[in-house]
């Protein structure tokens, strides 16, 4: 019967193919349906080819059946579907699989995907940035999960395609890579802030394992790291450190209220990190280590660490690196010999900006309360500055009092001491117009905010009435650790 009837078989053959390139290459849901439909109509023609036969009736009836109720709920689900954007239909969707393996598995497999679009095209949408030209956005959806005591978003925030450890198909639909952001808004980050915050929370890490999956002689991984953590209230200053270096990873902890800036991938350290350091250099202690992890990068990138002179090399800098070795390792290596430390010499703060960043990281405004008989209401109002430091950095601290010129250095315990400025007059005429001109991010600003509502209120007199102290009273206890 085919032989009698080619001609019609191969148009149904023909029709069915048109169908099924229509559906793979439509770019919006209209021609996909189009292409559905060609595919289900076309069906019924070919299984029903032998349309003299029952069994190819039924099975025909059968298939158009199938196709229906695909197609039914094909519609319900995409509108039950989360869209990763909103306003006008969206363009063309790219399944992007190699970033969903660089940035973790998601609820929703296959749906990390690449928008290519024009801002001018783009339409209305709550995410359009205000840069011009080209936007790229990357979405992953369905990544909600409830936590014990609040809804959150788990992500893995990436750096550009350039940066990624994998190579991306989709770059080459954009030359121009401006990512959709409100921190495109915000101006970068001071150098010198980012050095003075580093001196603060930033960490420099060497982790030395055993892993098994090494073939040789040596068994040993080693994996260098750049590391800032902070309360995840502050994630946004993260952002601002990620946008700042162009790499690196945030890591959210929800359990422990805890997000952390990371760059792991030795390229991005060598190329960013390092040289960041180098030509804005740390003014704590901490610059020892900086040292010492750059000297160990620099072995690992002459693949030194894969021979046993190199990783004895290593594990002789990781020893005087933080806390040092760990019992396990100073076990499996007992002949470890540490450097010295490299001494720090400080003769100045190089910039004001240092001091905005290091005060971000561990500076603290209080506002006391005393009961006293000297005022009509019975309460005296102080306003103190503080920055606290391990003995080690107390000459960093003379520093920073030496570069304001006020306040003093006293010893804080046995093993700390503190930069402490107590005046009225020297918190109003030079600490307030200083953090002015060279303001603090992040959470801190808003104890900063508090504090100079507080120096007004001093500044006027109105902490002598029961109104002025009444108010004072609201903004103490919603500062520091009493900010939620």
């Amino acid at each position: 019967m085919i032989a009698k009837h080619n001609q019609r078989f191969f148009s149904y053959l023909s029709a069915f193919t048109g169908g099924m390139l229509i559906l793979i290459c439509g770019g919006n849901y209209f021609v996909m349906f189009v292409g559905w439909e060609c595919i289900g109509v076309v069906s019924y023609l070919l299984i029903n080819y032998y349309f003299t036969r029952i069994q190819a009736n039924k099975a025909a009836i059968l298939a158009f059946t199938m196709n229906r109720g695909g197609a039914f709920w094909s519609w319900i689900s995409n509108l039950c579907l989360k869209l990763s954007n909103s306003g006008d239909i969206l363009k063309l969707l790219i399944p992007s699989y190699c970033w969903k393996i660089v940035s973790g598995q998601n609820n929703y497999l296959g749906m990390v995907t690449s928008h290519k679009m024009s801002e001018n095209e783009m339409g209305y949408r709550g995410s359009k940035s205000v840069l011009t030209n080209t936007v790229k956005e990357q979405r992953v959806d369905g990544s909600w999960f409830l936590a014990k005591m609040a809804r959150s978003l788990r992500c893995t925030l990436m750096g550009g395609e350039s940066r990624s450890q994998v190579k991306i198909l989709s770059k080459q639909l954009n030359k121009q890579r401006n990512f959709s952001t409100l921190l495109a808004q915000q101006p970068k980050l001071n150098p010198w802030f980012v050095t003075g915050f580093a001196d603060g929370e930033g960490s420099f890490g060497i982790t030395i394992y055993k892993d098994n999956r090494i073939k040789g002689r040596l068994v040993w991984a080693v994996k260098p790291s750049f590391q800032i953590s902070l309360n995840s209230k502050d994630i946004n200053l993260l952002l601002e450190l990620k946008e700042f270096f162009g790499c690196g990873i945030i890591v959210i902890k929800n359990y422990k209220n805890e997000a952390s800036f990371r760059v792991n991938s030795l390229q991005n350290l060598t190329n960013c990190i390092i040289p960041h350091f180098s030509n804005y250099p740390l003014l704590s202690q901490k610059a020892a280590d900086f040292i010492l992890f750059t000297r160990i990068v620099k072995l690992i990138n002459n693949k030194m660490h894969l021979t046993e002179e190199g990783l004895l090399q290593i594990i002789n800098l990781r020893a005087s690196i933080n806390l040092g070795l760990s019992n396990l390792q100073k076990s499996k290596f007992p002949n470890y010999k540490p450097v010295a430390r490299p001494v720090i010499n400080l003769s100045k703060i190089p910039d004001p900006n240092w001091i905005a960043g290091f005060v971000t990281a561990e500076g603290c405004f209080f506002v006391s309360i005393l009961k006293s008989n000297r005022t009509k209401i019975g309460y005296t109002i102080q306003l103190m500055f503080k920055l606290t430091q391990n003995k080690r950095d107390k000459e960093l601290l003379e520093l920073v009092a030496k570069f304001v010129n006020c306040g003093a250095v006293y010893s804080h315990g046995k093993n700390a001491f503190d930069f402490t400025v107590s005046k009225f007059a020297d918190n109003l005429n030079i600490i307030i117009p200083m953090f002015k001109t060279y303001p603090i991010k992040g959470i801190k600003k808003l104890e900063y905010q508090d504090f100079c509502k507080v120096a007004a209120f001093l500044g006027k007199g109105k902490h002598l009435t029961n109104e002025g102290l009444a108010e004072i009273l609201l903004i103490k206890d919603r500062m520091n650790t009493k900010r939620k």
